[in-house]
């Protein structure tokens, strides 16, 4: 009998997703529920969940085991933020002023904004400045109830920026507890260097950058932007196939404003995620349905930048296909860096029922970062990333947008957000 060094008692409602691994098709209609539940961890690892009354016959505190009463409270995994951009210099709030005055997204990049913009200040910023300045992000996220995310490069489109931003990413490991998941994407945009010259570009990231990558051990993920006036279906087949010869895995940014067929590709060639889809196709959707790749939906552009419309998520669930949420983090198509926001876009965009989208938040988000072994429920042998809320039930989250309900939030084990301020322990 293992001995226990923390225990979360008088849980209310103790909420996890459909599975422990990932939750396709109709099986997130569903979540496991229990009350009067109690939750026990040894080095920030579970060792009981169960009733309360159930745990001294499973699991003995330690001595000197700190006890937590959650008075009742609702508990949910941490939730997992599946896309973001987290590591760029400055803000484009002008910008952002162009779009309200119906400017499109395609004609500020075409006039020199967009993502070329954030990579002329991400280009110029120091790497402790930048470090300091996804440290700040991560602590809003943190406050809004997320405990792991996935972060992309991208914002330097040259061999010295991207590293800059993926060694930041790093070095957040010791400053901070969100656990950050990093891809490359030094295939988001086409530098002015290789204006016109997309292979030329993606041959180079090939040869003389992701090697590098790959010595330093930077990113997990490589990800490519395949939509018209960015990189072609072609390109972003050949560049994905050496990629993954090299050992990375693959992610997809795939049709976001047109489909090119991507979401299919990224089926093909058994990528961990396709990535925005709001113009997939049906036959895409059977691609994707039929494979292991999750449908990572981001409401948060469609809702920052008035598309009128979204990601076809239930759709692609009928089909039985896995869909996971995320926040698309990033200065241009979505400043939204809170999951709990997200989470009620999927529900009153997207169409998603509470239970799906709390499944999509949380396990699913953490199969689409490769890290459901370890969160995204909670379970015996997972890591203790515990949220504690103010509500009397789960369904109550989606029926009172706006407020902070986040009591406690615990990261493998440590208390890191109390009574909704930032805690150290």
């Amino acid at each position: 009998m293992s001995g226990a060094d923390l225990i979360v008692r008088h849980i209310g409602q103790l909420v996890n997703p459909a599975s422990d691994h990932v939750a396709r098709g109709r099986e997130a209609d569903r979540l496991r529920v229990e009350h009067n539940a109690c939750i026990a961890a040894r080095d920030g690892r579970i060792c009981y969940v169960g009733p309360d009354d159930g745990l001294g016959s499973a699991c003995r505190p330690a001595p000197g085991a700190r006890e937590i009463d959650a008075g009742g409270a609702v508990a949910l995994p941490g939730f997992v933020d599946a896309h973001t951009h987290l590591p760029f210099a400055g803000t484009r709030q002008d910008e952002f002023r162009r779009k309200l005055q119906g400017a499109s997204y395609q004609e500020i990049a075409a006039g020199g904004g967009g993502i070329r913009s954030t990579v002329r200040r991400t280009r110029e910023i120091g790497a402790g400045e930048l470090l300091e300045a996804c440290r700040l992000r991560l602590e809003r996220m943190l406050l809004s109830g997320t405990t792991t995310a996935e972060a992309k490069s991208g914002y330097g489109l040259d061999a010295e920026t991207e590293l800059k931003q993926l060694r930041a990413l790093r070095g957040l490991a010791g400053r901070h507890p969100l656990e950050v998941v990093p891809t490359f994407m030094g295939a988001h945009e086409i530098p002015d260097e290789f204006r016109g010259r997309n292979r030329d570009y993606l041959d180079h990231l090939l040869r003389e950058v992701l090697p590098q990558v790959r010595r330093e051990g930077l990113a997990e993920f490589v990800d490519i932007f395949c939509e018209d006036g960015y990189f072609s279906y072609d390109e972003a087949e050949a560049y994905l196939a050496a990629a993954a010869t090299m050992g990375f895995r693959l992610k997809v940014h795939a049709d976001e404003f047109t489909s090119n067929g991507a979401g299919e590709l990224a089926a093909r060639l058994g990528a961990q995620s396709a990535e925005h889809l709001i113009a997939v196709r049906d036959d895409e959707i059977a691609a994707l349905a039929a494979s292991a790749t999750a449908c990572v939906l981001l409401p948060g552009v469609s809702f920052f930048l008035r598309l009128g419309r979204y990601a076809p998520a239930r759709k692609i669930l009928d089909a039985g296909g896995i869909v996971a949420l995320g926040s698309d983090f990033n200065p241009g198509s979505s400043m939204i860096s809170s999951m709990l926001f997200v989470f009620h876009l999927a529900v009153f965009q997207l169409g998603l029922t509470i239970e799906q989208a709390l499944n999509a938040l949380t396990i699913n988000a953490a199969y689409a970062v490769g890290r459901q072994d370890h969160v995204g429920s909670l379970a015996k042998g997972k890591d203790l990333d515990l949220l504690l809320l103010d509500v009397p039930d789960y369904p109550y989250l989606a029926y009172h947008p706006g407020i902070d309900p986040l009591r406690l939030v615990l990261k493998a084990g440590r208390v890191v957000v109390r009574d909704r301020r930032r805690a150290e322990e």
